[in-house]
């Protein structure tokens, strides 16, 4: 059995010292290393200029591609295959430039088959009293899906390349110097848009949904409703017009309204090639709900055409939504 020791006994111990330094109650070195200070360091000028010197070699090395050894035989093989791959592209493009028939000839199929196809069938085929946008929604649909796919890239581009950047503090700064332009007692400008935006939505809204039976379509209606938009913007300002529009809106929106375009199309793959029958039935033509997808399609364009023009205005009026 061991004796029991005092506490006075106890922390002149090793035992109670180690049990102090494990517990990090004390530090078993402080105090019993001698502890000289450092003196600053200085460099001479010739160990500097060596140093610079290396590493400068070191970065030609490296980053200097026309030197490097490795990197040299890579670049005169890129540089080989760009010229072949152009070469060989420009003379593929002239060989099937040289099979296409004359320019102006009157038996073209520019000439006669394609016209005539679509004026003499694009009403029983597509249904649609407006041969344009028969042709543009229905014969070429999937090219004008490229085309509203285009404006949707073109405008993430600019909201990438035009974006706010910066801490919140920096971003509430630049917020704060834009809200100063904004109108914010223009009764006259205000009144107006009060009276004249609803008109030019409604009339937007008819011009889509009425593309398929005279003048208009997605594009144009979308074009009207984008500046009815631009025009509250004006009046009311970011504040107000950020309530039910802001990019989360559009990026939605258009996103939608593409991928209702695109499966509402596909099914042109399975059931609208030539002489087979569609199951979408064409209706009435002449009247609002008749050719078949067009007016779909035609809500769809215009939802992102009106959100793109809207878009690039804001972007390039302060950067952001």
């Amino acid at each position: 059995m061991s004796r029991k020791i005092s506490e006075e006994s106890y922390r002149k111990t090793r035992s109670f010292r180690l049990h102090q330094w494990f517990t990090g109650e004390k530090d078993l070195f402080l105090d019993q290393v001698e502890m000289k200070p450092q003196e600053p360091f200085t460099e001479s000028k010739k160990v500097k200029k060596k140093r610079e010197k290396e590493k400068q070699k070191m970065l030609d090395q490296i980053y200097n591609l026309e030197r490097n050894r490795k990197t040299g035989p890579f670049q005169t093989l890129y540089r080989v295959v760009s010229v072949l791959f152009c070469i060989c592209m420009v003379s593929l493009f002239l060989v099937a430039v040289s099979y296409l028939p004359p320019l102006g000839d009157a038996g073209n199929p520019a000439n006669n088959e394609v016209p005539q196809r679509y004026i003499e069938n694009g009403l029983q085929e597509t249904g649609a009293v407006n041969i344009v946008t028969g042709m543009i929604l229905d014969y070429r649909a999937f090219d004008t899906l490229g085309e509203s796919h285009v404006l949707f890239i073109a405008t993430c581009a600019v909201l990438i390349l035009l974006r706010l950047d910066g801490n919140k503090k920096k971003l509430q700064e630049e917020e704060a110097s834009d809200s100063a332009h904004e109108p914010e007692n223009d009764v006259i400008l205000q009144t107006v848009a009060k009276i004249v935006v609803p008109p030019i939505m409604i009339f937007g809204i008819y011009v889509i949904l009425g593309g398929h039976l005279g003048p208009g379509g997605g594009f144009s209606g979308g074009a009207i409703i984008g500046a009815g938009l631009i025009l509250y913007l004006n009046a009311f300002g970011f504040e107000k017009t950020e309530r039910f529009f802001t990019a989360k809106t559009y990026k939605w929106m258009c996103f939608g309204a593409l991928g209702c375009y695109c499966l509402a199309k596909s099914y042109s793959f399975f059931t609208g090639a030539n002489h087979i029958e569609s199951i979408i039935p064409l209706g009435t033509p002449g009247a609002i709900l008749s050719s078949g997808l067009i007016l779909i399609l035609n809500i769809c364009v215009g939802i992102v055409v009106a959100g793109t023009m809207y878009t690039f205005y804001v972007m390039f009026r302060k950067g952001g939504f």
